[in-house]
This record gives C-alpha cells, structure tokens and sequence, in this order.
C-alpha cells in the first residue's frame, strides 16, 4: 500500500471543531446511544457492558498519543506500507440517534408503518402462545367429515331432522381433473392497525407540573406521558423512581426528583427504587446487546448503584411483572446427589444452572424466534421442483454456489458465511430457485445494499421481473429492505393468512438482525417457506439486543455454507487478513491503500477534509460526494460532529436555516434505532425537512429533525455498516485508542470498494486490538431454547 496520494498541504486547514465530550456519569464512558444523544444510556456498570451503542467514548479520552509515524505507513517514495490503522468504538448504534421517524405527515412514514405492522406481529404471537395454553373446547378445531358427523349428532338429539335425513349422503359429483392453476404472487397489504394515540395536552400539562415541581426539565413531559400512559403525573406521584422509564434519565437523576417529591420519605432502601432500578439496567444490558443478564452480574451493578438489598430488589421486581427469572442448564456432565434412603428411589441427576434475568420484550422475542426456527428446521420444505431439477440447477453453478443450492433443495434453514464477493452466490440461488417456480425474494439491512444486491442481479442477467405491490409497476429485481418487508411497504406482501407470500427468502447482512427483528421475519414465513440467512460473521453485530446469526453458527441446527470466493485486490486482501487477527502488509500499486500519519486532533481533521476535497478526487478519480469518512464516535476533537463541521464547510457552506442544514447538505436519517439511511436534503417548509435517501422522499417534521437527522459526510462504523462506497477515509485519532477492536476495525476498512485512506494516529494500538481485542460477549438464550426443539438434539 502506498502512503498518501499526491497530496500538498492546505494553507487554510478546516476547522478541527470542538473538543467536546458528552456528560456521561462514570462509568458510561460519555456514551451516545441509537435513540438520542443524551448522556449516559450507554450504561457501563458491573454486568451490562459498556454502553450499547456508543462511540463517543474515544472522544472524551482526548489525547494527542498518536503522534510520529503511524504503524506501517511509510515514504512516498517506496510506494507501499503496512495497513495499520482501524478504530475502535464498538457500540455506537448505527441508526445515529433516535427512533426518528416522519409521524405527523399526511401519509404514514415508513418508521410508523414499520412499527404499526411489529405491533401487529407480536399481537399474532401472543395470540399463538395463549392459544397453545388455552384448553379445547370439545367439538372444535375440527374439519371436513368429522365436522359434519359432529353437527349432525348434535342435530338428531336436538330433534331438528330425523337420523335418515341428517345421514342421508348426497349423491357423489362425477369427478374430472383440472390443470393447476397457475400460481402468482398475490399482495396482499397488511391488516390494519390501530394508530395509537397519544397523549393529550391535558396529560402533557399534569405530567409537566409534577416535573416541575421535582426538579426534573419539563421538555420530558411529552415523553413521560408517552411511556408511562393514562394517570402519568399521578404514577410518577407515587413512584417517582418511574422517571426511569424515560430515556437518557440516570439514577442519580431520578434520585434527586424522588427527594424533591417524597421528602424525608425517600431513602435508598425504597423498594420502589430498588424495583426501577433493576428494570433500567435491564434496558442498559439491552443497549449493550444483552438478552438476558446473570443473576451475579445483576446483583453486582445494583450494589455499585447503591441499592443495600440487591435481592430484595430483583425479587420484587420479578414480582411486579417488570422481569422475568430464568433458570439454563449449563453445558457439561450432570451431577449426581447422594443416594436416596429408601432402597430402589430415583435418582436424579442435577445439572449446574445458571440463573438469568431479563425483561419481558426480549424474552418472548427470543422464545417466539426459537419457535419459528424450530418450525423451519423441523418441517421439510415445499417441494418445487423434483430432486433431478434441483440438481441440475446445482451443477450449472459452482463452487460454493452450487453447495449453496443442494443445501437449500432439502432444507428449511440454511446459514450462508462470506464477503462481498460471495453475494454471487445468493443471487445464484435466487436464479435457481425461481427457475423452479418458487416465489424468492431477498431483504437487505438497508436500501444501499438493497440497491447494490439489485444491480448486482441485473449485471449477472439474473434479474427477473416480480410483481409490485398494488398499484405498482413490476419491480426490476426481488430484493426489499427488512424493515420494508416487515412494514409491508416493499416485498411481496401478504397472503390471506397474514404470512410473506413467498417461497425462499435471503436475508443478507443477518449479523445486524436482532432478536425482535428475526422474530418478527421467522413468524412472518409461511409454512413449507425457506429461509437462508447470509451475512460476513466478521463485521460489528446487530445494535438490537441479541446475536442471532452467531448463536445460529455456534448452533450448528442447520446445514453451513462457507463461501470460498475471496474478495479481490489489495483491499480484500487487507480485510480478509484483519478477519483472522492478521494486520498484513499489502502490496496497492493503484494506491488502492493509503497511510496518513498524523500528530494530533487538529492535524487529522486538516488531513481529512484533504483528502476527501482533494487528493481522492485528484489522485484516484473518485469525487468527494462518492467518498465516505468514517470515525470512531460522534463526539470529541475528531468525531462526527467536528469532521461534518469541517466538511460542510468546505464542500456546502452555508447558514445552516433549516435547523442547521441547508439544501444539498449530506445526511444520515435514523428513522429508528439501529438504522441509518445516508442521503441529501432538497429542501424545507413547513411540513419538514425533505431529504431524497437512496432515490426515496423522505420528510421529515420539524419537531423530529434534531433527533433523528444529522449530517453525514462523516459516520461511524455502526451507521456505515451494511453500505459501501467508491472510497473511504478512516479516521483513527490518538484518542480512539481504547476504543479498537478487530470487528470495528474489519467493519471500516471493508466499506471501501476502490481506494482506503487511513488517517492514522493511534500508533500500535491498532495491530494490538486486530490480533487480541475481539467482539465483546453478549449474554442470550437462543441457544438454550434452540437445543431441545431441534429434532435429533
């Protein structure tokens, strides 16, 4: 790899931007989460991890360590260098900021839409499970002829028709075969779902003056009587430990609103303190990616957090409904107890438990996931196609595509491993599969990959025309967004019994889909359905709660298939090397890999505006609204805030009058959390600020735009994750250094298809974190509640 391109100082270097860091409490690390900025959520305490979602902690461990030389980068005359740069920062949720989303627009956005058509989902789950409790009455659930004796038995003891009427048979209609009619897709939309409502002024205004009254801001009111429903100021009267509940509130923060309120009353042994607290941690190990916490790990972050009983406190949590108590086996050989008295007693063994807590949400999803899985797993699939045409199929392609095939001809559950290269392979069996008949479809984490995936399909000739949805022109290449599907705004739609009206879908980029995601898309298969899911086990995991692709692997339930199609070039040699802990040099004669040693804060964001203004667009051909920054956090000297200054500055300038952003500005839209949509503002007025996201209009309300919008010529890897551009600059400052890992590093460095930059000053901190430094455990179940519905387990 080559060291900077050609490259000549500015004289005026963009401003480097504020060296500000957000106010977290110890132990949060100043941390920013996926669904708003405020301080703290990220929750570094004993037991939940440090912060789901956040990437600001690198910025607010200023220091200036990455001075000289970066590790590899060398002259410019030997036109090669070692790859030795990465970030760190593995928590920031990639949808930015906050559950954004286009509510109060004439027409339903595609974020309430999404939730609306989840609302609907888990209210067909829980009418599942409460239907597989719920007793039988006698005579139901029956059909055809047992139906017919049943009402007939019934109708000659009530004396209606005589026994010889009632059994009479009609006489039989003379049979004759008819062609199978010819199948197609039908959409069919989603069932209506009530809009919730929210909440009335009257409401807002009691919740405000108890917020007064205790201290807290009364911005909180809207949201407070969001969350907390009908009688909000009353249950904040008598719970004020409740503010809890609201999001970016701290403990210390409702502490101090629970002894303007209570008075004397308040003490930290309040089991009502106790309950609220084991509930936020909860939330925090959520954000963290946490499922589930271990009882031990719980009890000790209440300690830290000041609550005298810890038991006391999750058992009364458990008590109120608030979380639920687990108890899984662990692996290993069972123990025996001592022999029972009475000769000839059982024995039985006992086996080490661990015992688990978690919240409600989480543990259905979890449980309905294991379900869904199972059902795929267990049942053999439609059979379209006979043996003989599968394997035809499988031997017009190659390699692992063929093995793809074979594997996805037997089964209802297939694991897919690779790069971007081995995407040909799903679009082989997409080609495969719809020669046979079957209905396929493919969703994406994001419209970027859904678009990419599509022209992928189109330059292979493997593109057939599919049905639109109602009122639609047919769509060029199956292939939605995930949450497009769910929300039934792309995709198929749904047949007469509420399931994807498909045959074989691929889900690419499943390490992002969290445990309520995957949930919702398992139970939305219909019955004989395949489900293959593929995705780079390498990059960050999801920014919901869970790790549903790795525990799958770990699982082995279901065939693997390994890709063995490398991705090309210096560059994929890079990655592919960071995947196994391996920082290798790389020969890029084309400059496809660049080093840009830097001393401090300043000199990196002087060095990045450069780059992308400059020496990229000058020296490797690729303009600069095609070349992506990526950074460790958004805040500090050289986060996404102070970069995005930089760059807007230098490339639209302007005053800001849109609530800081004027048309043409560069954007990332989080309509919500765990999803980032990159794209550009068109304009505003008083309905929004209109933005144009990979070709789609969005508008977003004015009351919405600093929540859920910010600018985006720099992102984190979190927000970039699932995307890729012609170029990429990874900007790696002295501060970030903590922060590496080698999933955060693989993730940055493998968004770029032509060129990488690395502005690099984090010195040999960033070998160290690629060969030691891997992604942080998450604690779930899936496994365990995998184990015994799985057949042959």
């Amino acid at each position: 790899m080559s060291t900077e391109p050609e490259t000549t100082e500015d004289a005026e270097p963009g401003p480097p931007g504020a060296e500000s860091t957000s106010a977290g409490a110890p132990g949060t690390g100043g941390g920013e989460t996926g669904t708003g900025e405020t301080a703290g959520t990220g929750g570094g305490d004993a037991g939940t991890e440090d912060g789901a979602g956040t990437e600001e902690r690198a910025g607010a461990q200023r220091g200036d360590a990455g001075t000289g030389q970066g590790a590899g980068a060398e002259s410019a005359d030997t036109g090669t260098g070692r790859a030795a740069s990465g970030e760190g920062a593995r928590a920031d949720t990639e949808g930015g900021d906050s559950e954004g989303g286009d509510a109060g627009t004439p027409r339903v956005s595609e974020a309430e839409a999404e939730l609306r058509a989840q609302q609907a989902e888990r209210e067909r789950i829980e009418q599942r499970k409460a239907e597989k409790k719920a007793p039988i009455a006698s005579g139901t659930k029956l059909s055809g002829k047992a139906a017919d004796l049943l009402a007939a038995v019934r109708a000659v003891e009530s004396g209606e028709k005589p026994a010889a009427t009632v059994f009479e048979e009609p006489p039989a209609a003379p049979r004759r075969s008819a062609p199978e009619p010819e199948r197609r897709p039908r959409p069919v939309a989603p069932r209506p779902v009530s809009t919730p409502t929210g909440p009335t002024p009257e409401a807002v205004r009691a919740v405000r003056q108890v917020l007064g009254e205790g201290g807290a801001p009364e911005v909180l009111a809207p949201q407070a009587a969001a969350v907390l429903g009908e009688g909000a100021d009353d249950q904040l009267r008598a719970d004020p430990w409740q503010l809890l509940r609201i999001a970016g509130v701290r403990p210390e923060q409702a502490d101090g609103f629970a002894r303007a309120l209570l008075g004397a009353e308040c003490g930290p042994d309040d089991e009502r303190r106790g309950r609220a607290v084991t509930g936020w941690l909860l939330e925090q190990a959520a954000l963290a990616g946490h499922t589930v916490l271990e009882m031990p790990a719980l009890l000790a972050a209440l300690s830290q957090r000041g609550v005298p009983e810890p038991d006391s406190a999750v058992q009364g949590a458990i008590a109120e409904g608030e979380a639920l108590v687990f108890q899984d086996a662990l692996e290993g050989e069972a123990t025996t107890p001592a022999p029972a008295a009475e000769e000839g007693a059982e024995e039985d063994e006992e086996r080490p438990v661990r015992v688990l807590v978690g919240l409600e949400r989480y543990a259905l999803a979890e449980e309905s996931l294991a379900d869904g899985l199972a059902r795929l797993v267990n049942s053999a699939p439609k059979q379209d196609g006979s043996a003989e045409d599968w394997e035809r199929a499988a031997a017009a392609a190659q390699g692992s595509a063929a093995e793809l095939i074979r594997a996805v001809a037997g089964q209802g559950l297939v694991l897919h491993t690779g790069g971007e290269a081995s995407l040909a392979e799903p679009a082989a069996l997409l080609t495969a599969a719809s020669s046979l008949g079957l209905r396929v479809w493919a969703a994406t984490h994001n419209p970027i990959g859904r678009n990419r995936f599509a022209a992928l399909l189109r330059r292979s000739g493997q593109a057939a025309d599919v049905p639109g949805q109602a009122g639609e022109a047919p769509a060029a290449s199956p292939v939605a967004t995930v949450s497009g599907l769910l929300a039934g705004l792309e995709g198929p739609g749904r047949d007469a019994d509420g399931a994807l009206d498909l045959d074989l879908l691929v889900v690419l980029d499943a390490p992002q889909l969290d445990v309520e995601t995957a949930a919702l898309l398992t139970e939305s298969l219909p019955d004989g359905a395949r489900l293959v899911l593929a995705g780079d086990p390498a990059v960050l995991w999801s920014a919901g709660p869970g790790r549903v692709f790795a525990d799958l692997l770990a699982a082995r339930i279901c065939p693997q298939v390994a890709s063995r199609r490398p991705d090309p070039g210096p560059l994929g040699e890079l990655v592919s090397g960071i995947g196994v802990g391996e920082l290798n040099q790389v020969e890029s004669p084309g400059k496809e890999v660049v080093i840009v040693p830097v001393r401090d804060a300043a000199e990196a964001v002087r060095r990045t505006v450069q780059l992308v203004v400059d020496s990229v667009p000058r020296a490797i051909g690729v303009p600069a609204e095609e070349t992506q920054v990526i950074t460790p956090g958004h805040g500090g000297a050289v986060g996404t805030r102070a970069l995005n200054t930089a760059l807007k500055e230098r490339l639209n300038p302007g005053p800001g009058r849109f609530g800081g952003f004027d048309p043409g500005d560069r954007i990332v839209h989080s309509p919500a959390p765990g999803r980032a949509l990159p794209g550009r503002v068109v304009t505003a007025d008083a309905e929004g600020l209109h933005l144009s996201c990979q070709g789609e209009a969005v508008v977003v309300p004015r009351e919405r735009v600093e929540q859920s919008v910010r600018h985006g010529w720099a992102l984190t890897a979190h927000q970039a994750v699932g995307s890729h551009w012609p170029a990429v600059v990874v900007v790696l400052p002295g501060d970030a250094a903590q922060a590496l890992s080698r999933p955060w590093v693989y993730t940055a460095f493998g968004r770029a298809d032509r060129h990488l930059s690395v502005v690099h000053g984090v010195e040999q901190a960033l070998p160290r974190a690629v060969a030691e430094v891997r992604a942080k455990p998450r604690t779930t179940r899936l496994p365990v509640l995998l184990a015994p519905q799985i057949s042959g387990t």
